[in-house]
Order: C-alpha cells, then structure tokens, then sequence
C-alpha cells in the first residue's frame, strides 16, 4: 500500500475501474462510515453488484480480501476524512464546517507523519547538533513557522534568529559563514525571495536546511531537505494545514536537538523551567512579597 488512504486511493483509481467496480466505490465513498459496518453481501447488496465484484474491488486496490479491506477504510476513518471528502460548502453550519476542518487537518497531519523521512529528520538534527548559531527564515505562513522555532531556542542550545524583515534575513544569510545553519521554510519551496535568501547563505559558507511541501528548487539548494506533504493546494487555499505540519516538525527537531545535546544540557533546561515557573507566578502577583 501507499501513504494514500483508502478512500484517496478509490478516488485516484475509480476511473480506471470496470462499470461494475466502480459501483462499489461509488457506494464505498457515499458512505464510508456505514461501509466499515457491513458485510461483503451488505456491501454488493447496496452496490448493486455481486460478492465476486466486490472481493475483485477490495484485491484491485492491494488488499488481501474483504476483511482486510474494511480494517483500512477503518483506519482512515479514525484519523478523519481526506480533503476530497471535507471540502467547504458555502450552506455549510458552522457545525458542519469545524468538522470538516478537523477532519482535513487530522487526515493530512497523518499523510505527513506516514511520509516523512525520518532519515532527513535525523541528517537535519545533527546538522543542527553542530551548528555555532541557527538562521529561520520564511515568508508568510512559513514565516509564522520561523518565529515559532525561534521560541524553542533554548532547546536548541545556540544563538538563534528568525528575523522578520526580509532586508535583516538576507543579512543574516550574508553573514553567515562555516558551522552557522539556515534553515529555510517555504511550502512551495519557489519562493523567489527565499531562494535568494537561501542561495546567499550557502554562498558564505553555512549549511542549509530546507522545509518544504515537495521537489523544488529549495530543496536542490539544500543540504538537507525535510519533505512536508499534507493536502492542500497552496495556490488556492491558504496553507494552513502545512504551516501546522511544520510546527509539528520545529516540536520534533528542538526536541531531538535538546536531548542529543546530552544530560547537561537536560538539567539546565530543566533548571530554566523550574525558575520560570516561579517568574511566571511572581510576575502575575500569584506570590506574596515581603
């Protein structure tokens, strides 16, 4: 099988199906919740079709039988339902629109967890392990993901900027020299000023990481580049489930980073947390003063 769910999977196929077959998708993504109930004679009954036809449709997208077929509609149900399935319509309630949402963003927070290479996370933590300082850059949503990485500095364990200003972030890159690190964030990875940014920084010498939704330009200026798939069409929709996936993704990098820096680095996190809580408690006037 693919990273695609089941239902994605009858969606991009259904054409290439026999008439027969693709009743059974039909009936399959008219309702999928109810198809993970039946049975196989449920199923042909409500199709149209009979047993053999849909023992013939659940082997021709890769599965063992029926059985095994139901088990992924199911899964792929509990992590919600893909975008083909939870697209916004202008009568929708507001009920209706949050489910959709949670169910889109649910569905590809999960494509990009089964994607990711985890072998480029790693090649990304120890390129961050040896940095002497860490340049975030990015525009728009992907700026949003920079800024947010700039609060997990600490974690990281060097200096840290994600400057806002696209003038100060080409400074930054032109600064920059040998053990410094930029990592650039861009989901279409095209983005003009990013590159330049990018292209600028590898030019004086640091190592670039690349955060982006797919092949691209970034990601061949890269010395390691980290591939967020999620579904949406950025040239259309505003990218919001790809800058919550590259949040996920500054959650496990600073984290991976923190811990491969070893038990010191541990415990003065641990202290900095402790002593915060007592500044949070003061600074609220939650604590007596004498």
């Amino acid at each position: 099988m693919t990273d695609e769910s089941v239902l994605e999977l009858i969606t991009g196929r259904q054409d290439r199906m026999r008439p027969s077959e693709r009743k059974v998708a039909a009936a399959v993504l008219a309702d999928p919740a109810a198809v993970v109930h039946m049975s196989m004679a449920g199923l042909a009954d409500t199709a149209g079709v009979s047993e053999p036809t849909v023992m013939r449709f659940c082997t021709g997208l890769g599965f063992s039988g029926f059985q095994a077929f139901r088990l992924g509609l199911a899964q792929s149900l509990a992590v919600g339902i893909p975008v083909t399935h939870s697209a916004i319509e202008p009568d929708d309630p507001v009920e209706a629109m949050a489910g959709k949402i949670f169910d889109h963003t649910l569905s590809s927070l999960d494509r990009t967890r089964r994607s990711l290479d985890t072998a480029a996370v790693a090649a990304a933590v120890e390129t961050l392990v040896r940095a002497t300082s860490v340049h975030f850059v990015g525009l728009g949503a992907s700026g949003i993901i920079a800024q947010d990485a700039l609060q997990h500095a600490v974690l990281f364990g060097v200096p840290c900027t994600a400057p806002v200003d696209l003038h100060q972030q080409y400074m930054a890159a032109a600064m920059c020299g040998p053990g410094e690190v930029v990592v650039a964030i861009s989901n279409t990875g095209r983005t003009t000023s990013v590159l330049e940014v990018t292209e600028r920084a590898k030019r004086a010498g640091a190592a670039v990481i690349a955060v982006t939704g797919g092949p691209g330009p970034l990601a061949d200026l890269a010395d390691v580049a980290i591939v967020l798939r999620t579904f949406e069409d950025t040239d259309i929709y505003t990218p919001t489930v790809s800058r919550l996936a590259g949040l996920v993704l500054v959650d496990v990098l600073a984290t991976a980073v923190a811990v491969r820096r070893g038990p010191a680095h541990l415990e003065r996190l641990r202290e900095m947390k402790e002593a915060l809580s007592v500044f949070r408690g003061s600074a609220d006037g939650s604590r007596n003063v004498t």
